[in-house]
């Protein structure tokens, strides 16, 4: 009789010790995510008038040290890039705080609670709106207006060069994978994503004939209505968009890097760059600018926004790297290198 009343309570107890089991392992789980997405940083809310627009921004400090700390403003590749780029940032963010700087960054005007609108800007325009961001900075107690770096990415090539002309007081660019004229670009990127996705030849040679349209239509300033009559599907191009590239189409960072030289600049380039042809913009690079104030890094395993290849064509590993261990999207040795950068530049 008693033994009908003893195995229930024993796998009760049974059960109650897989639970607190569970429980535990979940609640380790979700510290060590916890942990692995929280940064030494302190991370304050900031605003700037620019334009006649009011744009937000996060200032993010070491999280010791009343500084003042030398400072890198972030400028932004192409998109509606918030300011952390969906916490993006914030492992380079970390890497600078250890080596004495804060990092700045605004979200592009018409993203998060920034006014405006980033497709109605030129290259220029956000070069004036990083211009604006550095002397903003300098007014700060907490900011050594002598320590201030730029860095970028992607589209940001057009912007860096523009800058480091126009304020010599700069200390250092950093530039990631950056393109030097923007039509060259977009035909290796064209065909750089058509060889990566199979493309035969004639897939290719079509692609090229609807791209020598479309730069028709730009080189005589032609309307979105005409674009889509000439091209037929849009393929994801918007009224918005055309005007975006219409008014940017000529970027060319050439000109601009002439008259930057001599601001030491760090080249980051990537080994599986589908975006821009790396090969092109190391050799304009090395040619325009001094060899003591260029450093290339090159980092063959990662992709265009310098993830590695494998975690990036993953979309499982992806995920699961961005949740639960987020500095290491990035490719290995990049983090650090970026910090040693700028510590030495310090």
């Amino acid at each position: 009789m008693f033994s009908g009343f003893r195995t229930p309570r024993r796998r009760g107890r049974r059960w109650v010790a897989w639970a607190v089991v569970g429980a535990l392992v979940v609640g380790a789980g979700l510290a060590w995510v916890v942990r692995q997405n929280t940064y030494a940083l302190r991370e304050e809310k900031v605003s700037l008038r620019h334009g006649g627009k009011l744009l937000q921004g996060v200032l993010a400090r070491p999280d010791r040290g009343p500084g003042p700390f030398g400072l890198v403003v972030f400028v932004h590749g192409d998109g509606p890039v918030d300011a952390t780029h969906e916490t993006f940032y914030r492992p380079l963010w970390e890497s600078f705080a250890r080596a004495g700087y804060a990092s700045l960054s605004f979200d592009k005007p018409g993203v998060g609670d920034s006014e405006g609108d980033w497709l109605e800007q030129s290259m220029e325009d956000r070069a004036e709106e990083t211009l604006a961001a550095v002397g903003w900075a300098r007014g700060r107690p907490d900011v050594d207006g002598r320590r201030i770096g730029l860095w970028g990415a992607s589209q940001a090539g057009w912007v860096l060069p523009k800058v480091a002309a126009r304020d010599r007081r700069l200390q250092f660019v950093v530039a990631v994978s950056p393109a030097v004229n923007w039509l060259r670009q977009g035909r290796y990127n064209l065909l750089a994503e058509l060889e990566r996705d199979g493309a035969g030849d004639r897939e290719k040679e079509a692609a090229l004939r609807r791209r020598e349209v479309t730069l028709a239509l730009l080189r005589r300033g032609a309307s979105f209505a005409e674009y889509r009559a000439a091209v037929g599907d849009a393929e994801g191009m918007t009224a918005a968009r055309w005007a975006f590239v219409a008014r940017n189409h000529r970027s060319d960072a050439t000109a601009d890097l002439r008259a930057a030289r001599g601001t030491p600049l760090l080249l980051v380039l990537a080994g599986h760059d589908v975006n821009v042809d790396v090969a092109e913009t190391e050799a304009v690079y090395r040619a325009i600018l001094p060899a003591d104030s260029l450093t290339v890094a090159r980092y063959p395993d990662a992709t265009h926004s310098l993830v590695d290849h494998d975690v990036e064509s993953s979309d499982v590993r992806l995920t699961m790297t961005a949740v639960l261990a987020p500095r290491r999207l990035y490719t290995d040795g990049f983090l650090a290198a970026q910090e040693r950068f700028v510590r030495q530049a310090g």
